[in-house]
């Protein structure tokens, strides 16, 4: 049997190998066919043999699936304590992995960072003080906490009034320089950018719930009270910071309910088109600000008026602090260990491009992603994954040019095994079945009444035609499997069931030759169909 950390990144053929088999110990397949193709949506390509089978024939049965016809699959499947090499099929073969790329992004962060990390928003004064007047400037410094609510801002606003401040006779300064002023990921595409999940990067932004959906808005639209109105739109926190171009027309009811909320290029003003019948339901989206620093100084100048400090000068970005300045307030973030949770059972793809810029700057300095990713590299080396031998262009995978192969991955999840900070790593992985959004996440509603439910964990990865699904998983016998599935190219809605049927045929699966697994619950609760996008990313919550 090969151990997964001695096949190294090269000489492999790309074709499944079989020629690891355990010599004392034969693997079975034992899952009804029937059930996959009840349950997770799955059926055989005709003339595969429904019997047992071993495991490699079974897993290459699952991958001649006619959704994957012209296109390409990286899988590896290793057992976790000992790294013993069970399965492999173009195991070197770089594809794109969507959300997966989140894996080395978190990894590296809580080695770099500490899970204790956490990000401070201050202000400070620079000036001098005459009772409660500030003859100076007041300045707002993000260290690039996503979690940031409006909440947040305003208590920091209650510090400055309770010191004693009460008027600012000079300007309100953003300092967002703890990073760089490149607000959008390499190669993001241009049609996402009004939406939440490719929102701007700034070290100084807000969430508007606490899903920690930084850097954008909450729209929602309601229909007028009588066919010919307007709608009514409002928008979560409050500001006036963007506003609304509503073209949208309430029509009778029963008629189509098409809303569109989508925000200009290069500006804050959200357009609303479309119709909403009276009574319906109209609509709610999620919508990505333009300059999130200014966002953010916005709404902390908001509350600050709300706590009787008026700031007299205008408000300025991009602004350093002085080291003269002496501050006011504080708010600290959630330690890295809990952020981890919202970060990776929902895919937040800001998440992972503020802790990708923040390692930068612990790393050397540099607030940037071209930092942060070489301190990702960094990470992966000193663990046996080959930085030189993949490419990663930005701490989600939002971005198309990424390219990892499932045996890195699977390097990967066996190297953090031995990592102080796993238990808490491992935790923040979604669940499979697992129906709350905090535990499930994006998993929550997949592989359910099957030997995966509650078993299976993993990281999810959806963009068109990219799927991926790494993580752990125990076998009938309890003992625990690595495994990775990339699969690229194809031209279905979805294949997540194909990676559930692997996943789940996994779960069945047992070491002894002689033990027969039967199928037991209902059948399993599928994956939704429509997969061009992380389920997690389609608001309201799909998963």
């Amino acid at each position: 049997m090969r151990r997964l950390a001695e096949t190294g990144e090269t000489g492999e053929t790309g074709e499944t190998n079989r020629s690891h088999k355990p010599r004392r110990r034969a693997w079975t397949w034992a899952v009804v066919l029937g059930v996959l193709v009840a349950g997770l949506g799955w059926s055989a390509p005709a003339g595969a043999d429904p019997g047992t089978s071993g495991l490699p024939e079974a897993i290459d049965t699952i991958l001649g699936d006619s959704r994957m016809e012209g296109g390409a699959a990286s899988v590896v499947v290793a057992e976790a304590a000992s790294g013993d090499l069970l399965y492999q099929h173009a195991p070197t073969s770089r594809l794109m992995p969507a959300s997966n790329t989140k894996l080395p992004t978190s990894a590296a962060a809580m080695e770099i960072l500490g899970p204790d990390h956490t990000f401070t928003t201050d202000v400070l004064a620079a000036g001098r003080r005459h009772g409660a007047t500030l003859k100076g400037d007041l300045y707002l410094r993000g260290t690039g906490d996503p979690t940031a609510l409006a909440a947040d801002y305003d208590s920091l606003a209650a510090q400055v009034a309770a010191s004693g401040v009460s008027r600012v006779d000079g300007r309100l300064l953003a300092d967002d320089t703890r990073f760089d002023r490149n607000r959008l990921g390499r190669a993001w595409a241009a049609d996402d950018e009004s939406s939440y999940y490719s929102a701007q990067i700034s070290a100084l932004s807000v969430a508007p719930d606490t899903d920690y959906d930084t850097g954008s808005v909450i729209v929602e639209v309601a229909p007028g009270a009588a066919a010919g109105d307007k709608p009514k739109v409002t928008v979560t926190p409050k500001t006036t910071y963007v506003n609304f171009d509503v073209r949208a027309t309430t029509v009778a009811a029963g008629g189509a309910n098409d809303l569109t909320v989508e925000r200009e290029h290069g500006t804050n003003t959200i357009v609303v088109s479309g119709t909403t019948p009276v009574g319906g339901s109209g609509a709610q989206e999620w919508v990505s600000v333009w300059e999130p620093t200014g966002y953010a100084a916005a709404v902390f100048r908001d509350a600050l008026t709300a706590h009787g400090v008026q700031v007299t000068g205008a408000t300025r970005l991009g602004r350093a602090t002085p080291a003269t300045a002496r501050r006011l307030a504080s708010h600290a973030s959630m330690p890295l260990k809990d952020l981890l949770i919202p970060f990776m059972k929902l895919s937040n793809n800001m998440h992972a491009e503020i802790l990708t810029k923040t390692m930068g700057l612990k790393v050397s300095g540099e607030g940037s992603w071209s930092a942060g990713l070489a301190a990702v590299s960094g990470y992966l080396k000193g663990v046996g994954v080959d930085p030189g031998k993949l490419r990663q262009v930005d701490g989600s995978g939002l971005s198309r040019m990424n390219n990892l192969t499932a045996g890195q991955f699977a390097k990967l999840l066996l190297a953090v095994r031995a990592e102080p900070w796993y238990a808490a790593w491992r935790t923040s992985l979604p669940v499979a079945c697992a129906p709350e959004r905090f535990v499930g996440g994006t998993l929550r509603t997949r592989m359910c009444g099957t030997p995966a439910a509650l078993n299976a964990v993993g990281k999810t990865g959806s963009l068109t035609g990219a799927s991926a699904l790494s993580g752990y998983v125990k076998d009938a016998d309890g003992r625990e499997l690595v495994y990775s599935i990339v699969l690229n190219n194809y031209l279905a809605a979805s294949v997540k069931p194909l990676e559930d049927a692997i996943v789940v045929t996994l779960a069945r699966s047992t070491a002894d030759a002689t033990a027969t697994v039967k199928p037991t619950g209902p059948g399993a609760r599928s994956a939704e169909r429509t997969t061009d996008l992380e389920c997690s990313w389609r608001k309201p919550a799909r998963c």
